[in-house]
């Protein structure tokens, strides 16, 4: 029997080509062989193929890999705002009279005034808060007319892009406009009309007027704009809870971190985006401590963020003692400012599991909320984020096919 060992592919198909010549039992054995590792290979393939549309049913969060800026200074999200609309000026009429060669006298000439242009909100997809918007908003004024019957150029009007979903609110809390749909407008102060010429007022027994219009005044109104929705879920929960801690860590926010309560003031926004092109916001809310809803703290001022979420993340502190005693607090708050809040979709985080005597009381959690579902987490150290980035993008589906299943009926309705 000849032995042949070589390190080149070639050489080791050229040594098994001439052994297997010699000997046609190690022939047959090879293509025994060779059929048991493409079987083994087929069924490999099969399950690897299984068990990824397993894990497709829920799309992966991705991880952005871009160094967060350090320049800026952070902001937060302006979901109300007050703002003053006013219209803009309609432009003057001329008073002219026009000078031919010959004919000194030819009759007046004088052109009018153009529109002032108005201020209209456009709901845009591209705008996520109102921190953008000017408190004063005012529309550019017509051009006065000229002579040579030449009138003043219309003012363009003055677009201020909201995000989808603004509710707008006039002087007396009444709601004017609700800005439901991309593209939807509404007009917030008309401008004035321009004035007339001279030319306008001639007439067979007055044929050289010397009166002109003055143009008119835009409406100057009052109105607060509202989000009706701030974000797909809210970080919910008590002072130094770690939320500020969790949305820096899955998302590209910046909120402030600090081990003294109230760091958050207002909400601040991240969003978290997944392999099928899906992005999901999620605020950041002030803290919340007890009798909130008779104006402790920040107030009733905290919970109307609450009510603009779509999905409540309940943030839990492990460390604390008896943290299942701070679930029912926060669910009696906002019980108490809003009864319909609760039946939105609810998910407990429990934080800070790395801590000393949190095992403990998770197990403590689990078996007094036997019926809440409840994700233990790190969000200093990344504990379990991934998890809870798939939980929510399936919550956010349900949500979502189950609002697409109401506007289908109320089409076919």
């Amino acid at each position: 029997m000849i032995v042949m060992w070589t390190s080149s592919r070639i050489g080791r198909q050229v040594a098994s080509a001439f052994v297997c010549s010699r000997h046609p039992q190690l022939l047959h054995r090879q293509h025994q062989y060779q059929h048991q590792l493409q079987h083994q290979q087929h069924h490999q393939q099969h399950h690897q193929r299984y068990f990824s549309t397993a894990n497709e049913a829920v799309a992966t969060p991705l991880r952005c890999t871009k160094k967060k800026s350090d320049r800026a200074p952070p902001k937060h999200l302006v979901d109300v705002k007050a703002v003053r609309a006013a219209g803009g000026r309609g432009g003057d009429g001329r008073v002219s009279f026009m000078k031919l060669f010959g004919n000194e006298n030819a009759g007046p000439d004088g052109g009018d005034g153009g529109n002032g242009g108005h201020v209209v909100f456009r709901a845009a997809e591209n705008v996520t808060g109102l921190g953008h918007v000017a408190v004063e908003l005012r529309a550019p004024a017509g051009e006065r007319g000229y002579n040579k019957d030449c009138h003043g150029k219309c003012a363009s009007h003055e677009y201020v892009d909201v995000p989808v979903g603004t509710v707008i609110k006039d002087g007396d809390g009444r709601v004017v406009g609700d800005l439901s749909r991309p593209g939807v407008m509404f007009v917030a102060a008309r401008g004035g009309a321009g004035g007339h010429g001279n030319r306008y007022f001639a007439t067979d027994t007055e044929q050289a007027p010397e009166v002109a219009e003055l143009g008119g005044a835009g409406e100057v109104l009052q109105y607060t704009l509202e989000l009706s929705s701030i974000a797909d879920f809210g970080l919910l929960g008590f002072p130094n809870a770690g939320k500020s801690t969790l949305l820096r860590a899955i998302t590209r926010a910046r909120p402030k971190v600090a081990p003294y309560p109230f760091t958050t003031l207002q909400p601040h926004l991240g969003v978290v985006r997944y392999d099928d092109q899906e992005s999901v916001a999620v605020a950041d809310l002030p803290g919340l401590i007890e009798d909130s809803h008779r104006d402790r703290g920040l107030g009733v001022s905290f919970l109307r963020h609450v009510q603009r979420c779509t999905a409540l993340l309940l943030v839990v502190d492990l460390s604390a003692p008896e943290p299942w005693t701070y679930v029912d607090v926060l669910r009696h708050e906002v019980r108490c400012f809003s009864a319909t809040v609760l039946d939105r979709p609810q998910l407990i985080v429990a934080n800070k599991v790395d801590v000393d005597g949190a095992r403990d009381n998770l197990a403590e959690l689990r078996r007094r909320l036997p019926d809440d579902e409840i994700i233990e987490i790190s969000a200093k150290h990344g504990v379990n984020l991934e998890r809870l980035l798939k939980h929510m993008k399936r919550v956010y589906d349900q949500r979502r096919k189950s609002v697409e299943s109401e506007a289908d009926a109320a089409d076919f309705d």
